[in-house]
């Protein structure tokens, strides 16, 4: 029994010295190849990454200071903007992560900001949830699933029995609430490439719509289904109930190298406003941006102002002040203006949006497919 022992005791280190040796080739694989580095993490049989070690689209300005990581506005912008757009810009609207993998699941793994997951008006998918899209064979992209969320904190697994493949991604972020971390899930032998942010975005400055009320889930805005439509970045700087054509926005508008600029602000403005606004705004951006196309939206009709008399003359007051800025700028001489009318934005039939004013997935589809035109023009895209 004696001599048993003694041999166990004898061989046993030959087992464990190659164990080591294999862990320490492991650990080397990132100092040799960055990408198999990059916030990678093993746990529960996934490899997670870091979306936060790299520069995600919709996120302005990646270089200046942050309040935290996915604000869509720099630390300068508290005290410069209102405490209102500052509160909001916490919110990840618009932003938007790309990667390539060959993983056949994906899984997430976000803490929100807020608690607050749903509205009674717009679900937690459209206010919380992680949306992802992928390239289909043709390069087009294609929804894949949505998150669910139900707590401030979550860690699902998205989907699985995905076809194999290695295909780019891409995985929209909460519409109305915040991220404090986020980290994208694959199978552990699987390849992961995190892709950089593309340059020169379509800049949308908006109030609640823009912001993504009340989409089923952040891919189905206006702003995001023309991201995909024109395959290009968009930043959104959607403030719900506060996009009033601040000159202190502007300031952060011209600081951002855009392909367009779409000022859509007139839902949370009066006639008086947008005369008082609009022609400074746009004068504030051409100073600084002499040949990048600007886009004037009108204000879209409420669905029900129809039935609405008073409502209804709002809309029309308001159109027509914008009408009258845009005729004001070109009498300047103020080049590279476009424009889009209001009345149809959600269709002519009443069922474009979730409460009468802010759109439903018919509605925003509807309204994507008036602004594609015009920024085609803008951006002379073919």
């Amino acid at each position: 029994m004696k001599t048993r022992w003694f041999i166990l005791v004898a061989v046993l280190p030959w087992f464990v010295i190659p164990v080591k040796a294999q862990e320490k080739v492991v650990d080397s694989i990132g100092n040799l190849d960055p990408e198999m580095a990059t916030g990678r993490t093993v746990e529960d049989g996934v490899a997670w990454y870091d979306v936060a070690e790299q520069n995600i689209e919709g996120r302005i300005l990646p270089d200046q200071e942050r309040t935290r990581w996915f604000d869509r506005f720099p630390s300068s912008a508290n005290g410069s903007v209102t405490s209102n757009v500052w509160n909001l810009s916490r919110h990840s609207a618009g932003m938007m992560v790309r990667f390539k993998t060959d993983s056949t699941a994906l899984h997430a793994h976000y803490k929100l900001l807020s608690s607050n997951v749903a509205m009674p008006h717009m679900p937690a998918t459209g206010v919380s949830g992680v949306d992802f899209y992928a390239r289909d064979g043709e390069g087009n992209w294609r929804w894949v699933q949505v998150t669910r969320p139900t707590s401030q904190e979550v860690k699902a697994k998205v989907i699985d029995s995905l076809a194999p493949g290695m295909r780019e991604y891409a995985a929209y972020l909460p519409l109305y609430n915040g991220i404090e971390s986020l980290k994208i899930g694959v199978s552990p032998d699987s390849k992961f490439e995190q892709l950089p942010p593309r340059e020169k975005p379509i800049v949308f400055y908006g109030t609640s719509i823009t912001h993504g009320a009340c989409a089923s889930r952040p891919g189905m805005v206006h702003t995001g289904i023309l991201g995909r439509r024109f395959d290009q970045p968009v930043v959104n700087l959607g403030f719900s109930g506060n996009g009033k054509m601040d000159p202190e926005v502007g300031d952060y508008l011209i600081q951002i190298d855009a392909a367009v600029y779409v000022i859509d602000c007139l839902p949370n403005m009066n006639a008086a406003m947008v005369t008082e606004r609009c022609v400074p705004l746009v004068k504030q951006i051409r100073a600084a941006k002499p040949d990048t196309p600007i886009v004037l939206v009108e204000d879209r009709r409420n669905t029900n102002s129809w039935i609405l008399p008073a409502r209804d003359a709002h809309h029309t007051a308001n159109h027509e002040a914008l009408q009258a800025a845009c005729k004001s700028l070109l009498a300047d001489g103020v080049t590279g203006l476009h424009y889009i009318a209001g009345d149809e934005l959600y269709g002519t039939d009443g069922d474009g949006a979730t409460d009468g004013s802010h759109a439903s997935d018919l509605g925003f589809m509807r309204q994507a497919d008036v602004f594609d035109p015009v920024l085609r023009k803008a951006m002379g895209v073919e």
